[in-house]
């Protein structure tokens, strides 16, 4: 007898899962919520064994989506949307053409209340594709005066929370000399060790895709075999692949000073955030970190310079600030001072709704 992946709770407003009539693949569009505003998130392109597993990745991606965007100060209201591919399953041209389009189809329905935009298996040149069905989409190529892929803003805003993360845990916030791993070399994770390398940390970098192994080499960098990276002694890791690699097993092996990374959702379980804390690793909340790309993204879309959206990703470093000093103060851990911060913006605009 097979069981039914567990799923998350259900707090959201609308989830719609349906079969794209042209490509035939399944696809979820989660609308966590609206209260702050038309909600804002990508578009996961990804395989799963059931397509459960993705209605279950959807409903939690899009759920930290409100987070991520209230924390941010953004008047925008969460959202996701995952393309399910089955295990092994690749999409040739003509396919992927299609299932950008059934996107689109499922976008619309939403008559404005969820915008989507590039994610984890999706480009900019997808969101092209899917503007010809949708207005609600953002993110579009640079070349056709969209704000482009998101991934260097995230990196940006990775790279200022590193950097308050190093002077809370070792008193400066020079990257210099500093022992950091970076899990995950994708467009974020890749973009961030460039940076780091260029002013002298001390990088160990892995990826499951073997590939990515030429960047180490390319910059001199040690290379982790995959699944053994959280075993090498640092100051911060870094992780900046997929979600749910803090296991209880991997927190309690992990010989460093603090967690900070880009990926979405990493603690497999939310107490492993006092698991971490129980330990003295600090932790920043992912939802906090990885702002950049969505504060990039909304920002552009409200017709504002490019400066000023970076200037509001530098100023995640504030955020994260206020955070730890909301945690020490109240004795929580970040994570609870970060999802305050959040439910304070939602508290608010509920009440003005009212």
């Amino acid at each position: 007898m097979t069981t039914a992946p567990s799923l998350p709770d259900f707090a959201h407003e609308r989830v719609e899962v349906s079969t794209g009539g042209r490509s035939g693949l399944i696809i979820t569009v989660a609308l966590h919520s609206s209260v702050l505003g038309p909600a804002l998130g990508g578009v996961r392109r990804w395989a799963y064994p059931h397509w459960s597993d993705a209605l279950g990745d959807a409903l939690r991606l899009s759920a930290a989506m409100t987070l991520k965007n209230a924390a941010a100060g953004l008047d925008a209201g969460g959202g996701k949307a995952v393309i399910a591919l089955s295990p092994g399953e690749a999409l040739d041209a003509d396919r992927r053409r299609d299932a950008y389009l059934d996107l689109g189809d499922a976008v619309e329905r939403f008559d404005g209340l969820y915008r989507t935009a590039e994610d984890v298996g999706s480009t900019s040149e997808d969101m092209l594709v899917v503007s010809e069905r949708t207005a609600h989409v953002v993110g579009l190529p640079d070349a056709v005066g969209g704000s482009g892929e998101p991934s260097a803003p995230t990196s940006l805003g990775v790279y200022w929370s590193l950097r308050e993360v190093l002077a809370r845990v070792t008193g400066s916030s020079e990257v210099g000399g500093r022992r950091i791993t970076v899990s995950g070399l994708g467009q974020v994770g890749s973009r961030l060790a460039v940076r780091l390398v260029a002013e002298g940390a001390l990088l160990t970098v892995t990826d499951v895709d073997p590939a990515k192994r030429d960047l180490a080499t390319q910059l001199d960098l040690t290379w982790a075999e995959p699944g053994t990276e959280h075993l090498v002694p640092a100051d911060v890791f870094v992780p900046a692949g997929v979600g749910g690699v803090l296991t209880d097993e991997v927190i309690d092996a992990l010989d460093v000073r603090a967690v900070c990374g880009p990926a979405n959702n990493p603690l497999a379980e939310r107490a492993g955030a006092d698991r971490l804390a129980a330990r003295g690793v600090l932790y920043a909340p992912d939802f906090v970190v990885n702002a950049g790309g969505v504060i990039h993204l909304d920002v552009a879309a409200r017709g504002a310079s490019r400066d000023e959206a970076a200037a509001r990703i530098v100023g995640i470093r504030d955020t994260l600030s206020r955070v730890f000093d909301e945690a020490a103060a109240t004795g929580t851990t970040p994570l609870v001072a970060a999802e305050a911060l959040a439910a304070q913006r939602l508290d608010a605009a509920t009440r003005a709704l009212a």
